[in-house]
């Protein structure tokens, strides 16, 4: 069987690397063929401050935009956020969509590729593994961390090194166990 991974870039700024950097590891996934992996844009939700008149566990969504982003969640098995680090925590629009939904996220694995300064995005993701488990969300420890990422881009486009590569590789076996480990909990 072939799970479906979604890899999100969670930032929505005009300017943002997070996109360079989600292709790259799109790339990675779809290299190693352990899951049919999609590239998703939170960008093209276009999620307002959360605006349904009831709570998400109710899956009475009044939005369309809510909706679609109900179908994209729930079309998943795994997730790999890619993700920035604002402020020392998870930008905004990140922990947005996260509260948009709740049923849809529940025993699915979630991994990391963050990226920023000097911590490469760690504070962020520490504090948004807080919010995953109140969705029954599973945060994993493997993660691609990407510091000083600026030294990184050249022309537009993500520049890995060799433990950025290695440490993919290891995100996406450990991702496709926890995922093959969950699967009765989401029948």
């Amino acid at each position: 069987m072939t799970f479906r991974l979604h890899t999100i870039i969670v930032s929505t700024r005009p300017g943002r690397v997070g996109p360079a950097v989600a292709r790259w590891f799109h790339d990675q996934a779809r290299a190693d063929g352990g899951f049919d992996a999609h590239l998703v844009d939170l960008a093209d939700f276009a999620l307002p401050l959360y605006d349904e008149p009831f709570h998400p566990r109710l899956q009475n969504y009044q939005h369309a935009h809510t909706k679609r982003w109900s179908e994209s969640v729930a079309a998943a098995d795994a997730f790999v956020f890619v993700t920035p680090e604002y402020n020392y925590s998870p930008a905004p629009s990140f922990l947005n969509a996260l509260d948009y939904v709740f049923r849809e996220w529940a025993y699915k694995p979630a991994a990391f590729v963050s990226y920023g300064g000097v911590s490469g995005g760690l504070r962020a993701v520490q504090a948004a593994k807080l919010a995953m488990t109140a969705l029954k969300l599973v945060p994993m420890v493997e993660a691609v961390m990407v510091p000083m990422v600026a030294q990184h881009m050249k022309d537009g486009a993500f520049v890995p090194e060799e433990i950025h590569t290695t440490s993919a590789k290891d995100l996406l076996v450990e991702l496709r166990r926890w995922t093959e480990a969950l699967k009765p909990l989401r029948s």
